[in-house]
């Protein structure tokens, strides 16, 4: 039999489980739903990604938590202790790491380009925590904030940051395809913008008669059957207006990165907010 774990006790300083409370807070929406599938739906992280965590949990602890059966997640004996402890303090710890009411939440000022952040929208009250514990300042745009000089916290970027005093984490790769509805006329919409993307379009359609400076215009022209445009397929598979009329591009593939100051991102509102970025599009 597994040595008993030690019970958390309700004197324990909340600031020594603050990096894996939101780890524990998971197993706690595991554990009262019964499995995963019940607590997704209850979680900003999908069932996989709670399975996931839930492994990790369990090695960080050195105990097993869960009898995985195919109708749900059963509690062991060491994962119903775990459960009694975490229900006796959880109010606490929950009081503990929220803001004083009216002291002002820290700011988290995200950069990125127009369309990343058009996807990181919709997960935006999330990623700011429920209830909220930081604020978002999103700054969209394809001109490149400086970290380094603190216009931004969190950028995303395409490549893994070299500069010293940077640090970068890597998030997901990115691949790139030309979309429109099916009735469009087979031309490109260009926008006047100097990324990669942009520029591979500005190089094959110099005459195009639908030019924009605006990406987020050209996705609205591209709804509206002006022709065809160059989406990063994590946007563009989930416009159901929108089908792919060609393959991804290989030359515009890249990976996409996180990146901080490397003092900025020790911060618990950044780690958070990286840490919550991650679970959404890792």
């Amino acid at each position: 039999m597994n040595e008993r774990m030690a019970p958390l006790s309700p004197s324990m300083d909340p600031e020594a489980l603050a990096a894996s409370w939101d780890d524990l807070a998971a197993f706690l929406a595991v554990a009262r739903a019964g499995g995963l599938a019940g607590a997704a739906r209850h979680s900003t992280a999908s069932a996989p990604t709670l399975g996931r965590r839930m492994r990790v949990l369990e090695r960080s602890l050195g105990r097993e938590l869960f009898l995985r059966r195919s109708h749900g997640y059963d509690l062991t004996e060491d994962g119903q202790r775990l459960l009694d402890d975490l229900t006796g303090v959880e109010a606490g710890i929950l009081r503990a790491t929220q803001p004083i009411a009216g002291e002002a939440l820290p700011i988290v000022k995200i950069t990125a380009g127009t369309f990343t952040m058009m996807a990181l929208a919709p997960h935006a009250a999330a990623i700011a925590g429920t209830p909220p514990d930081l604020r978002l300042r999103l700054l969209a745009g394809e001109a490149v904030l400086s970290i380094s000089r603190r216009e931004a916290d969190i950028g995303f970027r395409a490549r893994r940051p070299i500069k010293a005093g940077l640090a970068g984490r890597k998030l997901r790769d990115v691949a790139f395809a030309p979309y429109a509805t099916p009735a469009a006329p087979a031309r490109w919409i260009v926008v006047a913008a100097d990324t990669p993307s942009a520029r591979w379009v500005q190089d094959r359609a110099r005459d195009a008669p639908i030019q924009t400076d605006a990406p987020r215009v050209a996705l609205d022209l591209a709804l509206a059957g002006a022709g065809w445009l160059m989406l990063p397929t994590f946007l563009g598979d989930t416009r159901t207006e929108l089908m792919r009329v060609g393959n991804a591009v290989p030359e515009l593939a890249h990976e996409q990165w996180l990146v901080t100051h490397a003092d900025r991102r020790t911060q618990p509102e950044v780690r958070r907010t990286l840490d919550r970025i991650a679970e959404v599009f890792g």
